[in-house]
């Protein structure tokens, strides 16, 4: 299962996604494939375009961890507000294979 945790909302400061959801074959999984897709993005227009510096920043096999500090976040609403509408339209429609949580921070 994936485990995708947002971190505060109005401003979300990042997220963290663990796990694999187990949908598919290794290469094949259109679950894990559409949650790295939103998230690889999501880091990449905020460090690449955006220009902002993450507080973190971890890429592992199975494991990806964006934290911004407060100003930064302000920064870059627009993009985690889409990125946390993407993963929990994703979570409504594959409930077996993923679950979002919200922490406040």
């Amino acid at each position: 299962m994936i485990k995708v945790e947002i971190f505060g909302l109005k401003p979300t400061l990042g997220f963290e996604i663990k796990g694999h959801a187990g949908y598919g074959e290794e290469g094949e999984d259109i679950i894990c494939s559409a949650v790295s897709s939103a998230a690889y993005m999501t880091a990449n227009t905020i460090t690449d375009i955006i220009s902002v510096e993450p507080e973190t920043l971890i890429c592992e096999d199975g494991l990806m961890k964006l934290k911004l500090d407060e100003s930064s976040a302000q920064k870059c609403s627009d993009i985690l507000d889409g990125f946390v509408l993407h993963v929990n339209s994703l979570c409504e429609e594959y409930k077996k294979y993923m679950k979002v949580t919200i922490s406040e921070v």
